[in-house]
């Protein structure tokens, strides 16, 4: 069994959100996998399977300190890019499929680029009133800022509130405890010459119930896609995300659509590979 070391949407040397990738550990139970998870204590660890869909190239499971995730982003392409450095060789050339909970992710490989497609939303409504209200309490932001509030589920069940400005997200404080399975981002349009279009930020909720910020965050910036598409504020070729300067990242998104829907994509490199891993029984 050994584990790799990755750095997901880079803007910068180890500027991105970091990721754990365990591989051969098919034999690890769920609670196991869970406990590595919060030992190491990044936002998610994966683990490398062999694919049960023969359309894949090869079957993840993406764990975060709290909760197993049938889908998310960073981990998405970190794995992508660990099972390519570890030898994988996809079914079709510049074309990742990724099993996980979700079901079959494609992947984009363009050099040290790698972009998934925003996978479908399980729920995108208007929050409720009461909804609003928590959430603009969870994430300790000016509820006069906020100017459009929805579900953004698409695997982690995203709560999203788009703001005014890039400074208005920045100053957001958050609680710092939370009920395990809070979900909130925050989305606001950049200031002219600032070299990017959006400003986010993410918070969740630990195993603890302690609420923690993540550096860059692939799932949501995949519910903000296709969010700002529906609102018509993406533009025609897309856009540039920053993240993580809060959380002491550097962290770039770049979000393109197509016909086939929005892809997400970064820099992801690795940072070490293949040291050998013992877990405790």
């Amino acid at each position: 069994m050994q584990i790799d070391l990755l750095d997901v949407f880079c803007g910068g040397p180890l500027g991105g959100n970091p990721l754990a990738v365990v591989r051969g550990g098919d034999d690890l139970s769920d609670a196991q996998m869970l406990a590595l998870t919060r030992w190491l204590g990044f936002s998610e660890t994966t683990f490398l399977l062999p694919p049960r869909d023969l359309a894949a190239d090869y079957a993840v499971r993406i764990f975060s300190p709290g909760r197993e995730l049938p889908f998310a982003g960073h981990p998405t392409l970190g794995s992508a890019r660990a099972w390519l450095a570890a030898g994988g060789v996809p079914h079709t050339a510049g074309q990742i499929v990724q099993e996980c909970g979700a079901g079959l992710i494609p992947v984009r490989v363009a050099g040290e680029t790698l972009a998934f497609l925003a996978p479908p939303m399980r729920r995108n409504d208007p929050l409720s009133l009461e909804e609003l209200a928590e959430a603009v309490r969870l994430a300790g932001v000016d509820a006069e800022s906020v100017v459009a509030a929805a579900h953004a589920d698409n695997g982690p069940n995203w709560v999203l509130l788009r703001l005014r400005s890039a400074a208005d997200v920045l100053a957001a404080r958050p609680v710092p405890e939370a009920p395990v399975g809070t979900d909130i981002g925050l989305v606001g349009p950049a200031a002219p010459g600032s070299g990017y279009d959006w400003e986010v930020r993410a918070f969740f909720a630990d195993g603890q119930g302690r609420m923690r910020e993540d550096p860059v965050t692939g799932s949501l910036n995949a519910g903000i896609a296709l969010h700002l598409h529906g609102a018509g504020l993406a533009g025609h070729d897309g856009y540039v995300a920053a993240q993580g300067r809060q959380a002491g990242a550097d962290g770039r998104v770049y979000v393109t659509f197509d016909d086939a829907g929005a892809w997400i994509g970064g820099a992801t490199f690795v940072v070490a590979q293949g040291a050998g891993l013992a877990v405790p029984k």
